[in-house]
């Protein structure tokens, strides 16, 4: 695998030109160790790393940061809750204690904890983006203006407008020569490289269909403690809402979702879907089910199904159909598989992954981290961007019952949250509540355009 995964083909570049750029996905990278950055004196290469969002995953970022090749240092974390700083110390404190440097004076809470954390940093320093995705265009704003390297994790936006400055962050830090990495580790999965590198081979024939799939069980609800603020509420449970996370369809298809535009090795260019509560009865913003069908340029289709209703068919992956066979890969199929036909039984596999096993988790900040440290271009901005641009697509076309296209998406000046940037913790919460209820999508009233 090269040290960044190649962006998926634009209006001027080939299937043979895209071929050409990924054929070394399968490859690995020698990492480096104790290499200067530029600008850095070669006794003092230490990065030093920010932590914002001190959450499960926020914490596990920081372990994978601290675990790459050369000197790293966390020196700041930052979330809207106390508990969540010392929790997050406390669990990396047994391994990385050494790297560790956060004083209770670094240690900083609240809406705007990100820019104190951030100011803590030298530009060519690590922030690591993990806070709810409604937060990720700013946070990223905001680090790109201040000339440090960005992990950002999924999502990274909720609806257009955050796309847009996404895009237009990602564009800044190329002009500044600054590496972005984006949580999308699928990307970094050997053994998906290889499955998604022989498909783009012809193994499966031309594509026809890809489903991408997230079936499971329903995601809970946090009850709201006494004293607690309707938007702190809200904040602590930021996959109930949509305005903190873009919907389940977004912030837990989206690896899938990915992967399947991977497979096609194109961006959709419009949407029409479906959803709703069909038993959900939490006092939140949640649909329990979608179904969207994404039309590709050539007339081919890819379809996204997610469920989170109890005692129903589960299923986690991606299914590829082409004209000589299919694939079983995606998130959920850590042993991805090639079959011949689309019947997907043991006599039909031609393929399955033989490979060592890998940690894609700890292999994208391997390639991050080496990037900086070698000064080699790592940007995975606009792709990130867009594959979650096409999830909100699929919410928008889902929550407004109308097919949409992707440009007439993208150039949406509707908001989740109107004035964000500009919330203070004393304030309502963007998603108020009305009689006991939250105000809930509604197919075929809802503007999204």
């Amino acid at each position: 695998m090269n040290q960044t995964s190649p962006p998926l083909v634009s209006a001027g570049q080939s299937r043979r030109d895209f071929l050409k750029t990924s054929s070394a996905l399968a490859a690995g990278v020698a990492l480096g160790a104790g290499v200067a950055r530029p600008g850095y004196a070669a006794e003092n290469n230490t990065i030093k790393l920010a932590l914002v969002g001190c959450g499960g995953r926020g914490t596990g970022a920081a372990s994978q940061a601290m675990s790459t090749k050369g000197p790293t240092k966390l020196v700041a974390v930052a979330d809207v809750f106390t508990h969540r700083t010392e929790s997050s110390l406390k669990t990396l404190s047994p391994k990385h204690a050494a790297q560790m440097d956060v004083p209770p004076e670094r240690r900083f809470i609240g809406l705007d904890a990100f820019k104190k954390a951030i100011d803590c940093l030298d530009k060519g320093d690590v922030v690591l983006l993990t806070t709810a995705p409604a937060f990720r265009p700013i946070h990223l704003d905001y680090a790109v203006q201040k000339g440090v390297n960005v992990f950002m994790e999924k999502s990274f936006a909720v609806d257009p407008a955050g796309t847009r400055r996404v895009l237009q962050a990602g564009e800044l830090a190329g002009q500044k020569n600054l590496k972005i990495a984006g949580g999308l580790m699928s990307r970094h999965s050997k053994s998906m490289a290889e499955c998604i590198q022989r498909i783009h081979d012809g193994m499966i024939g031309d594509i026809i269909t890809v489903w991408a799939y997230r079936m499971h069980d329903s995601v809970g609800l946090g009850g709201k403690q006494p004293g607690q603020s309707d938007l702190a509420h809200q904040i602590a449970n930021y996959s109930n809402f949509t305005w903190l996370n873009g919907s389940f369809y977004v912030d837990w298809l989206i690896h899938n979702v990915d992967v399947a535009c991977w497979v096609k090795n194109e961006w959709p260019v419009s949407a029409q879907g479906m959803g709703g509560r069909q038993v959900r009865k939490e006092a939140d913003q949640l649909f329990d089910h979608y179904a969207v069908e994404n039309h590709f340029a050539d007339g081919t289709r890819m379809f996204g199904q997610a469920r989170h209703i109890t005692k129903c068919y589960d299923f986690w992956g991606v299914v590829a159909h082409g004209t000589k066979g299919s694939a079983l890969l995606g998130e959920g199929q850590p042993r991805p598989r090639i079959f011949k036909g689309h019947k997907q039984t043991s006599e039909n596999m031609i393929w399955d992954y033989k490979g060592p096993a890998s940690d894609a988790y700890q292999y994208e900040h391997d390639l991050f981290f080496d990037a900086i440290r070698n000064d080699k271009p790592y940007n995975e901005t606009e792709r990130c961007a867009k594959s979650c641009q096409t999830a909100i697509l699929g919410r928008m076309a889902c929550e407004s019952g109308s097919m949409i296209a992707w440009d007439e998406a993208l150039a949406s000046n509707i908001e989740l949250a109107p004035g964000l940037e500009n919330l203070t913790w004393d304030g309502p919460a963007p998603a108020p509540l009305k009689n006991g209820k939250y105000e809930i999508a509604m197919p075929g009233e809802t503007k999204v355009i």
